[in-house]
C-alpha cells in the first residue's frame, strides 16, 4: 500500500505505486494538452517579491519524461533554466570529495570497493594523512568538501569518521579553511547520526543506488547493504538524529530510469510529508567504469540526452534542491546540462584514498574513473567563462540557516539576497588566494558587474575587506 507519510520504505516507496506510475505515463505520453497544462501549473508565480513554484508530483512529471515530443522537450529545458536562475540565480557552488578509507565489508556488484575485491590496494588514512589531503585541497582553494569512507564496523567504525572530522576542522593553513563537511557514509543508527550532528556536519548524503528492491538485493548480495529497508529508511533516521539536510540519489544505469526517476521523486515527496523538508540536494550519477567494474555489465544505462531530459525534470518537480553533478561527467556532459538546474558541482576531484597529496593522480584505489580532470582554477574559470558565479559559499550552515529554516527562504526565492553576494565574497577570497593570473583578471570583471546587483550600500566595503586580507565573512 502507498503511503508517502508511512516510514516504511515498502511503503513510500511502494512497487506497485511505481508500476502504476508507468502505466500512467505510457497511457498519457502524447497528450500533449495534459502536459502543458503540467507544466503550466509548474513554472514561477512571482508576487511582492517572492517567487513560488509549485514542482511537480512522480506521476505528473513521470508522465513528460515517457513524451518524445521535441516541442515538450524544448520547454522543458527552457523551464527548468528559469525555475534554477529563479530560486539560485547563476551561481555554481563547486565542493571537493574526500576518500577517507576503500576497506569495505559489502558485496556491491558496481563498487571496485566490494569485499570479494582482493587485488585493489586497501587503504585508510591517518589523521596525519587527513591533514595532508585538507592542506593540499585548502592549496587549491577549497572550503567545502565531502567524505567518503567503505562500510567496515572494523576499519571505519563511527568513532573513526568523528576523529576525522575533527581534524578537518582544526586545520587552517595559511588562509586556507574547511568551512563546511558534508557526509556520505553508509546507513546507520540514530545515535550515530546525532553524533555526526554533534560534529557539525553539514549535509549526510546517501545514495539509493536503486530503488527496485528485487535489483537492490541482488545488486547487494552480501554485506549489511544488503538491508534494503534499513538502507532506504536511513534518511528518517537522520533526520530524527537533528541531522536537517540530507541528500538523495540514485546511480542510473543500474535499472530502468524511468522506475528510479519515478521512486526517486517519491522519495523527496515522502521526506517533505513525514519530515516536513525535502531533500536539500539531489544527485544524478551514472554508473561509470573503475578497477574490476565494466559498466557495459549493466543494460540500463542512459545516453546524455536522457540524462540531460532526467536534470531538467529533477529541477522542475523539485525546484527548492540543489542538483549536484559530479566529475563522474565530462567536460562536455557537464555543459551540456548545467543550463538545465544544477547548482552543485565537484571540481578538481580525486576519487582514491590519499590522492589530493599525490602529485600525480593515483587511479589504483579510485572509487570510479574521473571524466573531469582539470584543475580547480580550471574549472572556475570555465564556470566563469560561460557566466556562471563560481561560488565557495557556507554561510548558510555557518548561521544556522539549515532544514526547514534554509527551505522557508529557499522556496520564496528570497535566498538569493543571502547566496549572490556570499557567493560574490567567496569567489574573491579566491582570486585573491589561488587564482591564476588570467582566472584573477575574469572574476575581478565580473565582480565589478555583479557587486551593483547587491542591495547594500556596505558591499563595496566588504569586498574591500576581503582583498586586504579579512576571510570569512558572512553576509
Amino acid at each position: 500500500m502507498y503511503d508517502k507519510y508511512s516510514k516504511k520504505a515498502e511503503e513510500f516507496i511502494s512497487h506497485e505505486e511505481v508500476l502504476s506510475t508507468l502505466k500512467y505515463a505510457d497511457d498519457n505520453k502524447d497528450n500533449i494538452e495534459l502536459i502543458n497544462s503540467f507544466l503550466d501549473k509548474a513554472r514561477p508565480v512571482r508576487s511582492n517579491n517572492e517567487v513560488h513554484c509549485s514542482g511537480l508530483t512522480h506521476k505528473e512529471a513521470s508522465v513528460i519524461l515517457a513524451s518524445n515530443d521535441e516541442s515538450v522537450w524544448e520547454r522543458v529545458f527552457n523551464l527548468a533554466k528559469e525555475i534554477k536562475d529563479a530560486f539560485y540565480g547563476n551561481r555554481i557552488v563547486i565542493f571537493a570529495p574526500l576518500y577517507l578509507s576503500n576497506y569495505c565489508v559489502n558485496g556491491c556488484v558496481y563498487c571496485p570497493y566490494h569485499a570479494k575485491n582482493k587485488h585493489i590496494p586497501r587503504k585508510k588514512l591517518t589523521q596525519e594523512e587527513v591533514k595532508a589531503e585538507v592542506i593540499a585541497l585548502q592549496d587549491m582553494g577549497h572550503k567545502r568538501l565531502a567524505i567518503e569512507a567503505g562500510e567496515d564496523p572494523v576499519h571505519n567504525p563511527i568513532e573513526y569518521i568523528l576523529e576525522c572530522i575533527k581534524t578537518i576542522y582544526s586545520i587552517k593553513h595559511k588562509n586556507g579553511e574547511i568551512r563546511r563537511v558534508n557526509v556520505n557514509i553508509a546507513a546507520t543508527t540514530v545515535e550515530n547520526y546525532r553524533k555526526l550532528k554533534e560534529a557539525g556536519i553539514g549535509t549526510y548524503i546517501l545514495f539509493q543506488e536503486t530503488y527496485h528492491k528485487e535489483s537492490y538485493e541482488k545488486l547487494h548480495p552480501t554485506g549489511p547493504k544488503h538491508d534494503y529497508a534499513y538502507h532506504t529508511e536511513a534518511m528518517d533516521r537522520a533526520m530524527e538524529g537533528g541531522i536537517d539536510d540530507v541528500g538523495l540519489g540514485v546511480l542510473f544505469g543500474l535499472e530502468r530510469y524511468r522506475y528510479e526517476f519515478a521512486a526517486l521523486l517519491m522519495h523527496a515527496e515522502h521526506l517533505e510529508a513525514a519530515c516536513g523538508v525535502g531533500p536539500h540536494t539531489i544527485s544524478v550519477p551514472r554508473i561509470k567504469r573503475a578497477d574490476d567494474i565494466d559498466p557495459n555489465v549493466f543494460d540500463n544505462g542512459i545516453d546524455d540526452e536522457t540524462f540531460a531530459r532526467i536534470v531538467a525534470l529533477t529541477r522542475i518537480a523539485v525546484p527548492y534542491t540543489g542538483i549536484i553533478i559530479s566529475t563522474r561527467e565530462s567536460q562536455a556532459v557537464r555543459e551540456k546540462v548545467l543550463p538545465l538546474g544544477v547548482s552543485q558541482i565537484s571540481g578538481a576531484s580525486r576519487t582514491s584514498v590519499g590522492g589530493y597529496a599525490e602529485k600525480e593522480r593515483p587511479v589504483d584505489t579510485e572509487q570510479f574513473n574521473v571524466s573531469d580532470q582539470r584543475t580547480l582554477d580550471e574549472v572556475v574559470q570555465w564556470l566563469m567563462n560561460m557566466g556562471y558565479i563560481p561560488s565557495f559559499c557556507t554561510a548558510c550552515y555557518g548561521v544556522g540557516r539549515t532544514g526547514d529554516r534554509f527551505m522557508d527562504i529557499c522556496k520564496t526565492g528570497q535566498i538569493q539576497n543571502c547566496c549572490t553576494p556570499n557567493a560574490l565574497i567567496t569567489l574573491k577570497e579566491f582570486l585573491e588566494d589561488y587564482a591564476s593570473p588570467k582566472t584573477k583578471e575574469l572574476g575581478e570583471r565580473i565582480i565589478k558587474e555583479k557587486i551593483t546587483e547587491v542591495k547594500n550600500k556596505n558591499f563595496n566595503n566588504i569586498i574591500s575587506e576581503v582583498e586586504h586580507g579579512k576571510r570569512g565573512i558572512r553576509f
